[in-house]
């Protein structure tokens, strides 16, 4: 019992993660020890599992998709989404960079516990890790599409931010941005979902096609080219913290249109520490590099009870 708990308090953890801009779910899947087998899990969605179900080899199915450790983990990430829709669409609008600052501080400490799992650093790392920066950097500078809520539109936006969600350090809220319909999916559609089944089910239907394509290609990888991978996965993780760079000043906004306005570029500042807020914002940082050390203790915990 014990255990399930800890998988659903991780998979909050992720949730809360793909709430948030530049933030990524699979970050917190990978530092809390739980991401190799989230892909192996999603993966077992095959040709055999569908022959187990429509057999009626129901005990059979359920050890075979590991559906004990799903559930657990997307039971958490549901929760945390559905929960903390409003409260972080609160909180962006009272104060944004003090959110920036404290996941500002989970994907720095996020960077060290990731690159560590590399086994051997050599020039494919390298090559690997700087790849993986500059893609997840060049992203802060597209620009946003317009708001699309066709069903056809909603159903590749759950593929693409899936994707996105599932990979460390690229965030599916963000992608969502780029694509335009963040506002509408997860702080509109999210906060109140009975009222917006037509927007969430295309949405929902390509997430989990997302899921089930990608969970494949991801596992290969990792089995044959696992400190390519992780040097990669870690690259997406550097770059993204220009993403959420707490000090950044709007530069060029549009109406977007739901009549709110969508910020297309923005400019990169340090912060002045003699303001009081920055300060906080430096706390807040350090607050969010030591939730990071709690969420790695809870992996190793979930790690040792596996073994008893």
């Amino acid at each position: 019992m014990k255990k399930y708990v800890i998988l659903i308090l991780k998979g909050f953890s992720m949730g809360a993660a793909n709430v948030i801009p530049g933030v990524s779910g699979g970050t917190l899947a990978l530092i809390t020890g739980i991401y190799e087998e989230l892909i192996d899990s999603l993966k077992s969605f095959n040709i055999q599992a569908l022959k187990l179900l429509f057999r009626g080899e129901f005990k059979t199915f359920i050890s075979h998709i590991n559906l004990k450790f799903l559930s657990s983990v997307f039971f958490g990430t549901a929760l945390s989404i559905i929960s903390l829709a409003r409260v972080l669409e609160y909180f962006f609008k009272q104060n944004e960079k003090m959110v920036w600052s404290f996941f500002f501080g989970l994907i720095i400490a996020s960077i060290y516990y990731v690159a560590k799992m590399i086994n051997s650093w050599n020039i494919s790392s390298i090559v690997f890790l700087l790849v993986g920066i500059t893609f997840a950097t060049s992203l802060a500078f597209l620009k946003p599409l317009s708001e699309n809520s066709s069903s056809y539109y909603l159903f590749i936006c759950g593929i693409v931010s899936v994707a996105s969600m599932i990979l460390p350090g690229l965030s599916g809220s963000y992608v969502l941005i780029l694509m335009g319909n963040y506002h509408l999916i997860m702080l509109h559609s999210v906060s109140d979902p009975l009222s917006n089944l037509n927007i969430l089910f295309p949405v929902i239907l390509g997430s989990i096609i997302g899921f089930i394509t990608l969970s494949h290609s991801i596992s290969y990888v990792l089995k044959k080219y696992y400190d390519s991978t992780i040097s990669l996965l870690t690259g997406f993780i550097v770059g993204s913290l220009l993403i959420i760079w707490p000090w950044k000043v709007p530069l060029e906004t549009i109406l977007g249109r739901n009549g709110n306005l969508k910020v297309i570029s923005y400019n990169w500042i340090l912060p002045d520490f003699s303001a009081i807020e920055n300060i906080y914002c430096f706390i807040l940082i350090l607050v969010g590099i030591a939730v990071v050390f709690l969420i790695e203790s809870l992996g190793k915990m979930n790690n040792s009870t596996s073994q008893v």
